[in-house]
């Protein structure tokens, strides 16, 4: 295992991604089927700040985060989240009638040694919450047009349409993940959601630009079709991807399952799984999604096809992107140029 990642860390890992794309588009597939599945039949599990709720406060400086969860469930209260403040315990319940908040405000002032009047209770309505969903839709949207753009002028409509397809792709799936484990969706996973795109996005564009560098003097003389060089391109950032990725993920982790292990935070929850699940997901999908789609465009392409139907009657593609994934990614390496240094050894 040690040798794998040594090998892997110098680069000297050669996975044919775009070959083997029809197993990736079958994972994908499945991924988004299991998602869709839950989000139909399950369902998202909507935080009160959607559904509405009740916000009890109050200050009991001897209590723990268990004392105050059993005492509200034992009350009658059943969504119950735990936050700490500055000024005390913020415990969010679902929507209670009146005489079921009579009753839970005098459970938690028997409990904690306070009067009934020092447990507040703030009623929050649902219509709050859809005003956040409604924003979180255009922002969504806005972010969207903004991605098609910025790649279609900065690289092409194809990319950019690889992109968006890879976004949509995570984003289903992370949604997916919530229907299933019964995490609450919050405001903060919202904002988790819109998080993982841009993270997503800069990993696809690194491996489109190096795509776009390998592949801009690809003409009539090269030795390598246009999903060789992709896939030699691809194997060049890799372990760029996955450092960016265990860098990123190694304290979202943490405050995954340890910060809500230990310390029940409720909002930190809501925001680390959607950061967790995206961050992976979207490494995923730049390698095996977006990369391979984008290379199913390409050589639809006449110049490409004309390069690949060439490579094939001479029998030579195979052998040339065999050998150029073990040397240095360049446009010249992609045109089949010689390196400089052979260049002064001839002469």
């Amino acid at each position: 295992m040690s040798g794998i990642a040594r090998r892997l860390y110098r680069g000297e890992v050669d996975v044919d991604f775009v070959g083997r794309k029809k197993l990736w588009y079958g994972l994908s597939a499945v991924l988004l089927v299991i998602s869709i599945a839950g989000l139909i039949f399950h369902g998202l599990n909507l935080g009160v700040e959607f559904k509405g709720g009740s916000v009890f406060s109050f200050k009991a400086p001897a209590a723990n985060i268990e004392q105050v969860r059993t005492t509200f469930g034992d009350a009658g209260a059943h969504q119950v989240i735990v936050q700490t403040t500055n000024n005390g315990w913020r415990v969010t319940t679902e929507s209670l009638p009146e005489e079921e908040v009579t009753t839970v405000q005098k459970a938690v002032a028997g409990k904690f040694g306070l009067k009934q009047d020092q447990v507040n209770l703030q009623v929050i309505g649902a219509s709050w919450g859809g005003q956040v969903a409604d924003k979180a839709v255009v922002g969504l949207i806005v972010f969207m047009l903004a991605i098609i753009l910025y790649l279609t002028v900065a690289f092409e409509w194809k990319m950019a349409l690889a992109a968006v397809v890879a976004l949509l792709h995570d984003l289903v799936i992370t949604a997916g993940v919530y229907a299933w484990s019964g995490f609450e969706v919050t405001p903060a996973t919202l904002l988790g959601f819109l998080t993982i795109l841009g993270y997503s996005l800069y990993d696809a564009v690194v491996v489109f630009d190096m795509i776009k560098e390998v592949t801009a003097k690809l003409g009539t003389t090269s030795k390598m079709t246009y999903t060789q060089a992709a896939n030699n391109a691809l194997n060049h950032t890799l372990i760029r991807s996955l450092n960016t990725t265990l860098v990123a993920i190694l304290p979202v982790a943490a405050i995954l399952f340890i910060g809500t292990t230990l310390f029940g935070a409720g909002t930190l929850k809501d925001l680390s799984l959607a950061l967790f699940v995206g961050m992976i997901v979207g490494t995923y999908s730049s390698l095996c999604v977006a990369t391979p789609l984008l290379v199913t465009l390409k050589e639809r392409e006449s110049r490409y096809q004309a390069i690949a139907r060439r490579l094939a009657a001479h029998g030579s593609g195979s052998a040339a992107a065999a050998k150029s994934t073990r040397q240095p990614v360049t446009a010249g390496a992609a045109n089949g140029s010689a390196p400089d240094a052979d260049k002064r050894k001839k002469k």
